[in-house]
């Protein structure tokens, strides 16, 4: 054989001998991408993974890709993600936000981690994958393994309805399921943990042992991300604000009670953008304490054990258990405790069950169906609590250090009882000004304003749904930005409910709030939604998403969203002069360039 001549020093050949195969393959990467360069570009790496770049075509990727609504299923996929780098599994890691729908059919493995929202739909990012599988012009995915983990709350009754959804799409086109779909409630890290091992066992099983190619580490370019300051405070450490303002919103005659809330971030390090949610802790009203206590029949402070800590049984309903949100896991196993036969007639009744669940909250199915527990036994019946989130309402160019909410508090009769939310009753009655609350901010990067100032806004919501268009505009207002703004807001009387009211006038007479329509659903025999003030605007809206518009629904996900998305539809088809399929091409051509964006819930 002839003597080669290779281009290397002799201390960069000594050092490629100490490496390990799967130091090689990523170094071979790395090595063809630097070679791929044009004019000396870097290139970009994502902060979070070891430096990545664009793949060779020897080397098998793993897309592992997510549909989130909250962070959950992007904080899984993530976790999922890392773990299969550090096999040294080349990985594609991309939120359904940031994913061409149609390139689904070019992948080889795909694995999901999805949440699910409203009655059983995916989150905003999942809705056009989603739509894609489902519809006619669906692809093939013969020869595509792939795997899903959904992620749910089983008090509703379209548990993990998306998760569903998407693994029988994937089949039904032909996939090959590398693990059947796994559901998880609430309560998921264990559940979450337990599928990252299996999955990653599962790929090097069946898919990396089946490559001949030499499998590596990510190579996969990403984008540069901003570099900023970093908090010690997040959703497992979170921060103890100082509540300094509790102003009620709507007039006392109201049926709604809806409530201004300012915290002070300072000293914190926490920093947000217009769009973004805060996750509140909060702890169950004492006085709901008390009563399911004395409904069984258990003393305040037996103790129990939860998570390898010992405490009464009454701290731990106040501080750690969920008392508010009733669910099937509940009612099934306290109708195991109970012995009622009534209530196993329930729970053996699917429909049945689903509506109870709905209809009674937890201390109520206790006095309907009552029994004496120990502690051990009551402690056991209960989820783990949960932080809640709400849209913020302010922008930290205008407020600082603050961090500004819009709650509407829950309350209602059952029987003749008085019951409220857990979190809104908590910040509305039960903390005082300058008790603290345990927060943190939760970032929402796909409800964004334009990053052109001189594109113009359609922001349509109702209720607590005005929340985050508050933020908007008043960023806009501090950055001078030249882009018009037009709300459509409803909610029941103008007199009693109109939020903000005041603000808003002023932002219109500032130049801020360049067009205004307002529904006011009860103030009139016949009720008028912002739908409806869609509809009647129809042209005007059309002119703007010809200028660039981008259009923003913040509010109920289960009718006034999927209200909304219909009348932009019938607009769309009636001013473009569009079939149904066309205009709903077109909305979904808006979704895809991040001019339809949607904070549902």
């Amino acid at each position: 054989m002839a003597n080669i001549t290779l281009p290397l020093s002799p201390e960069v050949l000594q050092t490629l001998s100490g490496l390990n195969n799967i130091q090689l393959a990523w170094l071979s990467g790395y090595a063809w991408a630097k070679s791929q360069e044009v004019n000396g570009a870097a290139m970009e790496s994502a902060v979070g993974f070891p430096p990545t770049f664009s793949a060779p075509n020897t080397i098998l990727e793993v897309s592992v890709l997510s549909a989130s609504q909250t962070g959950n299923a992007k904080s899984v996929a993530d976790q999922l993600a890392t773990r299969l780098q550090s096999e040294g599994i080349a990985v594609s890691r991309k939120s359904l936000a940031d994913y061409k729908a149609k390139n689904i059919a070019q992948e080889k493995v795909v694995i999901l981690v999805t949440s699910t929202q409203g009655e059983g739909e995916p989150p905003e990012e999942g809705v056009l994958l989603l739509k894609l599988l489902q519809g006619k012009k669906a692809p093939k995915l013969t020869g595509i393994k792939f795997a899903v983990l959904s992620l749910g709350d089983s008090s509703y009754p379209h548990f993990c309805q998306a998760g569903k959804d998407f693994d029988h799409a994937f089949a039904n086109l032909g996939a090959e399921r590398l693990l059947s779909r796994v559901d998880a409630d609430l309560d998921f890290k264990s559940v979450a943990e337990e599928w990252v091992n299996n999955i990653t066992n599962a790929i090097k099983e069946n898919v990396i042992n089946q490559q001949p190619q030499t499998q590596g580490g990510s190579i996969q370019e990403h984008k540069k991300a901003a570099l900023t300051s970093i908090s010690p405070f997040n959703k497992e450490n979170p921060f103890s604000a100082s509540l300094i303002t509790n102003q009620r919103l709507t007039d006392s005659r109201s049926a709604k009670d809806v409530r201004h809330l300012e915290l002070d971030l300072s000293g914190s390090g926490l920093d947000y953008q217009a769009g973004d949610a805060l996750g509140v802790y909060f702890e169950n009203d004492p006085d709901l304490v008390a009563e399911i206590l004395a409904a069984v029949g258990v003393e305040g402070d037996a103790e129990v054990t939860l998570k390898e800590k010992t405490l009464s049984i009454f701290t731990a309903l106040q501080s750690e258990l969920e008392l508010t949100q009733n669910n099937v896991a509940f009612v099934k196993s306290y109708a195991i405790l109970a012995k009622n036969d009534l209530l196993n007639e329930i729970v053996q009744d699917v429909e049945k069950c689903h509506q109870f669940v709905a209809q009674t909250p937890i201390v109520d199915v206790l006095h309907q169906f009552p029994t004496k527990l120990t502690a051990e036994q009551l402690a056991s019946l209960f989820r783990p609590l949960t932080p809640r989130l709400y849209s913020i309402s302010s922008s930290a160019a205008e407020v600082g250090e603050e961090v500004h909410l819009t709650v509407g508090v829950v309350r209602y009769d059952y029987q003749g009882k008085a019951r409220a939310g857990g979190a809104s009753s908590y910040l509305a009655d039960r903390v005082e000004e300058d008790g603290r609350v345990r927060v943190f901010i939760e970032k929402n990067d796909h409800f964004r304003l334009p990053q052109d100032p001189k594109s113009p806004i359609i922001m349509i919501g109702s209720g607590t749904g005005i929340a985050p268009f508050r933020a908007f505009v008043q960023q806009r207002a501090a950055e001078n930005a030249e882009g018009r703004n037009w709300l459509i807001f409803g909610n029941p009387h103008f007199a009693l409910d109109f939020l903000y009211q005041t603000e808003w006038q002023q932002f219109a007479k500032e130049g801020f709030l360049h067009k205004y329509s307002f529904a006011w659903s009860r103030d009139q025999a016949q009720k008028i939604y912002v739908q409806d003030k869609i509809q009647e605007n129809g042209e005007e809206i059309w002119r703007w998403l010809q200028e660039g518009a981008y259009i923003y629904v913040c509010g109920d996900a289960t009718k006034m969203a999927k209200d909304v998305n219909q009348a932009l539809l019938e607009v769309i088809a009636t001013q473009g002069k569009l079939t149904a399929d066309e205009a709903e091409e077109y909305l979904d051509g808006l979704r895809e360039e991040k001019r339809y964006q949607r904070d549902v819930y």
